[in-house]
């Protein structure tokens, strides 16, 4: 019998259940991927993360050939897509890997009734994640898990799969099957740092496992340091496996510290699949629409192209302008400033993020910017989450290396003065070629000023629900 095999965020050939399964238990498999509109210009629309898809998508392509295979791509939605193609090849069976997002949920769930109708099976294997079924981690009362230290002890705990090798062979696809034109990666961040495809991401995860993840806890918040593992943007769409990383890692306090961070990923897919309304409103109930924000378009403007005066939130946007990429410490002191500072709407920073970044994730993308404005799981007091950028430059940069790469009208200030810019004595700055206020932008709000109103607006908002 033949199966289908529909590609979506797992594109790789190592440690693919939906591949593998369909190789032990059908003569002939299909690979497939469908061009769906609504990924391309949907509500997460991104033309660096496309780039970047259609790039792993055209190596896919070329792994399936040196095997006999190739990628059969059609540019439909998969519930007309899917069917007309198991019709032409009498395939009875669809294998995929199983996500948690709405969209995805709600594609499934289309397709596999459109697929039902002509008597095709959809059926949804393991893939995306490092544990293989996130659903049923429940907390002991029996509920999700909406704080992450108990989920994480119950996450270690559970079962973990065998890795799948690579297959060394698969049937070839008959000339017949016609296969839409791979469009070309068009639209990579200037400074992408981050070649698409399989072979790029396993070369970053063994270096990271052999060598990369040593010093891992000590380092991975320091931003001029290449002390993370650089894989987002593979974990994303599937060119590496989440469950392959973790089982590579090794028995170290660094490797657990990295094993934390992917149960970070895992966590954020579980509260998106329990509670799917999370991708439009706050988690926290109490603070629900009741939060005053500030819509100033001239604030967010700033805040996106990375001139607010602030040299660490400044070199941040400035990277993910330039990179699609930005480093994890960076992101939580960008989004505490935008959230707490300037007091704009957490979505407005989450949709620009899913526009920029190539590793952009609706579950962790989501989960990280309400956790960011205390709206969240894993709910703290407002103020535990509102970095002083000033203070966190000087601790996770603190030579400057990291914001005067991205902001170089920085280059030559003075390392005391290089957190707090605008307080250079006149002299100075023209000594350093950088006028505030001409070459650099002086700061557009005060921190200090900021942050009180921020804890009032919270402290506001609670008392309305009251």
């Amino acid at each position: 019998m033949t199966a289908l095999v529909w590609f979506r965020r797992d594109l790789r050939l190592h440690d693919n259940p939906a591949l593998s399964a369909a190789q032990a238990e059908h003569e002939q498999l299909i690979p497939v991927f469908c061009l769906d509109e609504r990924l391309l210009a949907g509500a997460h629309r991104s033309i660096p993360r496309t780039a970047f898809m259609h790039g792993c998508l055209r190596e896919l392509n070329d792994d399936l050939r040196a095997l006999g295979s190739r990628l059969i791509v059609r540019s439909a939605r998969p519930e007309v897509a899917l069917p007309q193609l198991a019709e032409e090849t009498g395939a009875d069976t669809v294998l995929a890997a199983a996500d948690v997002s709405p969209f995805a949920r709600r594609r499934d769930r289309a397709t596999a009734a459109a697929l039902d109708e002509r008597g095709v099976r959809l059926r949804l294997l393991p893939g995306c994640f490092a544990v293989d079924d996130l659903g049923p981690i429940m907390s002991g009362a029996g509920t999700p898990y909406t704080v992450f230290t108990p989920f994480y002890k119950r996450w270690l705990q559970a079962p973990r799969r065998t890795v799948y090798g690579a297959p060394r062979q698969l049937p070839v696809v008959p000339a017949e099957i016609e296969s839409a034109a791979l469009p070309e990666p068009l639209g990579a961040p200037p400074s992408s740092g981050f070649a698409p495809g399989e072979a790029a991401g396993r070369e970053r995860m063994l270096q990271f496992v052999e060598t990369g993840s040593q010093g891992y806890a000590q380092n991975h918040d320091l931003v001029a340091e290449h002390g993370t593992s650089g894989l987002s943007p593979y974990l994303h769409f599937g060119c590496v496996s989440a469950r392959e990383l973790e089982s590579l890692l090794p028995d170290t306090d660094d490797a657990a510290a990295a094993r934390r961070q992917l149960c970070w990923r895992d966590f954020y897919a579980h509260v998106l699949l329990h509670h799917p309304g999370n991708a439009h409103h706050e988690q926290q109930e109490r603070l629900r629409r009741r939060i005053k924000w500030n819509r100033s378009m001239s604030l967010f403007d700033a805040w996106r192209e990375g001139r607010t005066g602030y040299p660490l939130v400044d070199a941040g946007m400035r990277e993910l302008a330039a990179t699609g990429y930005m480093h994890n410490r960076s992101r939580l002191v960008v989004g505490s400033f935008l959230v707490k500072d300037m007091g704009i709407d957490w979505r407005w920073g989450e949709r620009w993020f899913m526009r920029m970044l190539l590793d952009g994730d609706e579950a962790n993308n989501n989960g990280n910017w309400q956790w960011i404005a205390s709206v969240g799981v894993d709910p703290q007091p407002p103020s535990r989450r509102m970095f002083n950028p000033t203070l966190q430059q000087r601790r996770f940069d603190p030579d400057g290396r990291y914001v005067r790469l991205h902001v170089p009208e920085l280059r030559n200030v003075p390392d005391e003065y290089l957190a707090e810019p605008w307080t250079m004595p006149d002299e100075i700055q023209r000594r350093s070629g950088c006028i505030i206020g001409k070459d650099y932008p002086a700061p557009v709000l005060d921190h200090a000023q900021a942050r009180l109103e921020a804890i009032a607006r919270y402290a506001e908002a609670v008392q309305r629900e009251a």
